[in-house]
């Protein structure tokens, strides 16, 4: 480059300069390209945003669903979307811009040039302006294409680099056997008969909180000991916890502490694997201690139910499991390694009152016994062994002894220890919670595919899999097979053209995207007939001088248009002032088409990802619903209008500069005929390789995402194993796998650049020949020659960028491909003729099932099975069943969230001919798992702002959340991403106020004080006693405590119903399911739930009619 300007210089002298300065005047534009890295950021920023979103989105789908809030998610998200392609859209107009330069500079700067000649009378000769044409081209090609793309790419790079660097020097995690803290804080392991010894400790959520997590605590665990810990919701149970494994910033105060630790999480965390690498996670295979460990967590009888036992894989997130089996499977993995202090958070909650005391028996209090325990937990009347027990309330230690200390003092907590204790009979008791079971392992056949739909994304780290296991061959052939099923779906062969077109339209109908044709079009006419009126006016410049007297040009005479050298000076400001404005237009209009198109393709892909079926989310791993949304659609969003705008322009630079060679010399066409066929060879093999490599990158993507993303919500729980290795070599593996595909794409492209280089560098060769030898035979003059030289010249440099551009359209055309293929998910059955509710519907709360049966996949095995039955207004109604009975599946039917044959009528409406928003927006459910989204509090309650503030504050002190105590007192409150801020009892009750703000007249309740302590448990009863009175409510239970004053119990077994009455008529019954659920529960259990049965029953006798 420095020496084209030197050259230029040379040959112009001082009055070069002038042009030369004129030049770095034209360079001095590209200064703007550093608006590229100010966009670059704060696109960044904006699509974090939206990937949040939409990854909260998809972590709580089904209950989105269940309260028929799509329509507020996706207002959120488009509002995200259109303030992420408000930046993007300036970014493109500046990009645009430089793409109009690049036509317009070469010619600007002849225009300057030759205007400088005219000035400083110089003669206009072929020579001078050709040559300085051809460097003009050389220059604008490296100064206002690549320089700027330079310069906006590198800024680009910075930003990027600015944005690790932030997240690198965040703070470090402490590990917990290596404590160090800022703060003055005196954390060090220590030798002594001591497992842990805390003094004066004061913790905050993180650095510069200023909320208090725990407030000066102080005790001290002896090894071997078991240490129970109780208090109401959001008392600080778990912050401690999470202090003594280092996850939060210790202010003041001492922890010592002595050994190893495990810890199983109160939100258990279930990888995509199969159950037995789930439990090992990474230790060393030892069938002795694994199968103690798989019977003292009561999973023996569960593997006998999975198609393959241990070896069964498991979905993203465990979905495919109920929530009793993920909670033991991740006690399994807490207890099958061998630590000193085993940190145990609430693992009894999410199971029934059997399974319950064989985990506190058999593993807690039996396998765990020499270890030191430290269990938070709900289940007091368990702590009658523990050597001692804390009262926590506020973040303080209330109070703390022994339980026989505890229940002679006044605290109105301890009291609860008691409470008439849950006895079970050892020799009645058999295990299985009542949780839905795995969906699809009811029906084996039709839902292997689901089981192992994520594995493909995620992270089995290798070192798992490489596990000594001992499974037998047909195991190893099913889950062979199970792999093959879960590789994510990818189209074969090259991009269709009407993926393009559906790329085009999507942004404007056909007249649109016609006019944005023809600006292309018409602003390369424009280019090429300036570069041929430069040619003419220079025969008009030659003719003139060889007319002139004392000439000693040798220029055959011919007669030309008497135009003036002015006048040609207009002509060519007027043509280079006309094409600046249509390249203009054609740049913009394009990106304005672009952008709208990119608008759409994302409305598209979110109104048919959040309205399809829930089996495409038990089938899909999060990371790879993600990478559509982010990898996918920033391609569409930035990288294909960038190429279609690049490969568009150079097809029609390359398409002028050969019209105006073989204006010159008709014969060149068979060369070029040649040269195009050779060209058409080589881009076909590139993209027949390129194209299956673009797929591959894209699909080798998802597993970074899914990864990622399993990491982040186990994360607590990986660094207190200590696997933070493994999970990190594993990333690296996905990574590199990702990397190696992308990096055999860079390397396939420059391969293909450089023969496309040999092929440019032989065309104009021939080209120059063809001049020499057979210019006078054609009788060509001086600015024909020139101007077909100067075009070839130009080609060398467009040519090899414009078809690997255009193959590059090919391969960025995938990501819209795969963001097409995701509009056409299956969605939800809607009915075809809907039916409008009355506006008080359902007034009564009447539910009646007729021949009701329900399959998770269309055509498959029903999961439950002629189900007849009616629910009469303000009924209050128990469902209870052992594991896999079709409790859970019923709340599904009830929803319509799976296939439903018969009919459910709801107040003597079939709800088939229901839309779907309006069912689910009239039944209320307080689910099992509560989910909160980012936002505020007031959000999460009334997303679709119907209610007045009044109404909100009422539901908050309705469950009793807003006391001066409790941090949440104010409806603007901020909720973290899913609700991390808060604990899980907290979250509960926000469900509850979720509930109680609806108002609807049916209720279902899946287990929803199952991780809440005695207090919080009785207040959701006595809440829903109060404000649910003249409601219908359903109860799925696993403690039968819960529904033993209720109206009626549905007893479930094998997805049928085996009983349905007053759960004190089904107690006559000695042969009953019910009856035997009741007896196993113990004698002393039994007998209580028998007369709150007969008190009940008695009490609904007395009560007129």
């Amino acid at each position: 480059m420095c020496q084209n300007i030197s050259f230029s210089s040379i040959d112009m002298g001082n009055k070069g300069k002038i042009r030369f300065q004129r030049k770095i005047a034209c360079v001095k534009l590209t200064y703007t390209g550093k608006l590229s890295a100010i966009y670059r950021k704060q696109t960044a920023m904006k699509t974090d945003e939206r990937v949040r979103l939409m990854d909260e989105i998809i972590s709580g789908i089904q209950v989105i669903k269940m309260y028929a809030w799509e329509k507020p998610f996706t207002k959120l998200i488009k509002y995200a979307r259109k303030a992420e392609l408000k930046v993007v859209t300036k970014s493109s107009y500046v990009r645009g811009l430089f793409m109009t330069f690049n036509l317009f500079t070469t010619r600007m700067s002849l225009f300057c040039s030759l205007l400088t000649m005219v000035l400083m009378q110089q003669p206009i000769t072929a020579t001078k302006v050709f040559v300085f044409m051809s460097y003009f081209n050389i220059l604008s090609q490296t100064m206002s294409t690549m320089w700027v793309r330079g310069i906006s790419e590198v800024a680009e790079l910075l930003v990027a680099i600015r944005r690790l660097q932030s997240f690198m020097l965040n703070e470090e995690f402490i590990e917990h056997n290596k404590p160090q803290n800022n703060n003055g804080a005196d954390i060090r392991a220590i030798d002594s008969r001591d497992a842990l010894n805390i003094k004066g400790l004061t913790a905050y959520w993180s650095t510069g909180s200023s909320d208090l997590a725990l407030k000066n605590i102080s005790l001290n665990v002896k090894k071997r000991q078991l240490l129970g810990i109780i208090g109401p919701v959001g008392s600080g149970k778990s912050s401690l916890l999470q202090t003594i494994l280092g996850e939060l910033v210790i202010a003041n105060g001492s922890l010592e502490m002595n050994g190893t630790i495990s810890y199983a999480s109160q939100e258990p965390w279930v990888f995509a694997a199969t159950i037995r690498q789930n439990i090992t996670f990474g230790s060393e295979f030892d069938k002795q201690r694994y199968n103690e460990v798989v019977r003292s967590c009561a999973l023996e009888k569960d593997f006998k139910q999975f198609p393959q036992g241990d070896q069964t894989i498991v979905g993203d997130r465990g979905a495919s499991l109920s929530g009793g089996q993920k909670a033991r499977i991740n006690l399994a993995r807490a207890v099958y390694r061998n630590a000193d202090i085993y940190l145990l958070d609430d693992p009894l909650s999410a199971v029934d009152i059997h399974v319950s005391k064989h985990l506190y028996d058999e593993c807690i209090n039996g396998y765990l016994l020499s270890k030191t325990r430290i269990l938070v937990t709900h289940q007091v009347h368990h702590l009658k062994d523990a050597d001692n027990i804390i009262i926590f309330n506020n973040g303080e230690i209330e109070n703390q002894g022994s339980f026989k200390q505890l229940s002679e003092s006044d605290n109105l907590y301890a009291k609860l220890l008691t409470a008439e204790p849950e006895h079970v009979d050892e020799e009645k008791a058999k295990l299985g919670d009542s949780a839905k079971i795995l969906r699809s392992l009811s029906i084996k056949s039709s839902r292997k595919q689901s089981l192992a739909s994520a594995v493909s994304d995620l992270s089995i780290p290798e070192s798992i899999l490489q596990e000594d296991v001992d499974e037998d061959e047909e195991d190893n052939k099913v889950n062979e097979v199970n792999l093959k099923e879960m590789q994510e779906d990818s189209s074969k062969g090259k991009v269709k053209g009407s993926v393009f077109m559906q790329y085009l339209l999507a942004g404007g109908n056909i007249c649109v995207v016609s006019i944005v044709l023809a600006l292309y079009v018409l602003a390369q006419a424009c280019a090429s007939g300036i570069d041929y009126f430069v040619s003419y006016w220079v025969n008009i410049e030659q003719y003139r001088n060889a007319s002139k007297p004392n000439t000693t040009e040798d220029v055959e005479v011919k007669p030309y248009q008497d135009w003036s050298t002015e006048i040609c000076l207009y002509i060519y400001g007027i043509g280079l002032g006309l094409l600046f404005v249509i390249a203009l237009a054609r740049s913009m209009g394009f990106y304005m088409l672009a952008m709208r198109s990119s608008m759409r393709l994302h409305n598209q892909m979110f109104s048919s990802v959040i309205d399809c079926t829930m089996r495409f989310f038990d089938t899909n791993p999060s990371g790879r619903i993600l990478n559509r949304f982010s990898k996918d659609l920033g391609a569409a969003d930035e990288l294909l209008p960038k190429v279609v705008l690049d490969a568009g322009q150079i097809l029609l630079i390359m398409v002028g500069a050969l019209v105006l060679v073989t204006i010159v010399n008709p014969y060149f066409l068979i060369v070029v005929a040649v040269i195009a066929f050779f060209f058409g060879i080589m881009r076909h093999i590139f993209l027949k390789s390129s194209k299956n490599i673009k797929r591959l990158e894209g699909i080798m993507r998802s597993p970074v995402f899914t990864h990622l993303n399993a990491t982040i919500q186990g994360l607590t729980t990986i660094r207190s194993f200590g696997a933070q290795d493994i999970l990190r070599d594993e990333f690296d593996k996905h990574q590199d796998c990702h990397t190696s595909a992308w990096f055999m794409y860079i390397a396939a492209s420059s391969a293909y650049g450089f023969y496309l280089d040999i092929f440019c560098f032989i065309f104009v060769s021939l080209l120059t020949f063809s001049f020499l030898a057979f210019g006078e035979t054609f009788g060509m003059r001086g600015g024909e020659v020139g101007l077909a030289i100067t075009q070839a010249i130009a080609l060398t440099g467009s040519v090899q960028w414009g078809m690997r551009q255009s193959a590059e359209v090919a391969n960025q055309l995938m990501s819209v491909e795969r963001i097409l293929e995701y509009k056409n998910l299956p969605k939800e059955k809607q009915p075809e003729q809907p039916k409008e509710p009355p506006k008080d519907w359902p007034a009564k709360g009447e539910i009646t099932f007729r021949n009701m049966g329900l399959s998770y996949v269309e055509g498959g095995t029903l999961v439950l099975k002629n189900l007849n039955l009616t629910i009469n207004p303000k009924e209050k109604v128990g469902i209870v069943g052992r594991t896999g009975a079709g409790k859970s599946s019923l709340i599904s039917a009830l929803f319509r969230l799976a296939n439903v044959e018969g009919e459910i009528i709801i107040d003597d409406i079939d709800t088939k001919l229901l839309k779907l928003e309006n069912l689910r927006s009239k039944i209320s459910i307080i689910p099992q798992d509560p989910v909160l989204f980012s936002g505020t509090l007031r959000y999460n309650l009334d997303p679709f702002d119907q209610y007045s503030d009044e109404v909100l504050y009422k539901a908050i002190e309705d469950v009793e959340l807003k006391n001066p105590a409790n941090i949440i007192n104010r409806l603007e409150n901020r909720v973290m991403d899913r609700g991390s801020n808060y604990s899980v009892g907290q979250r509960q009750l926000i469900c509850l106020a979720r509930a109680i703000i609806r108002n609807n007249r049916i209720l279902m309740l899946d287990e929803a004080t199952a991780n809440v302590d005695p207090q919080t448990d009785a207040l959701i009863q006595k809440t829903i006693r109060k404000k649910f009175r003249d409601c219908t409510v359903l109860t799925v239970a696993h403690r039968l405590n819960t529904i033993m004053d209720s109206d009626k119990v549905l007893v479930m077994d094998g997805g049928t119903m085996v009983e349905f009455d007053h759960p004190h008529q089904l107690l006559q019954n000695t042969q009953g399911v019910f009856y035997k659920m009741v007896a196993e529960s113990g004698r002393a259990m039994s007998d209580q739930l028998r007369r709150v049965a007969r008190d009940a029953f008695q009490k609904q006798l007395s009560v007129p009619e």
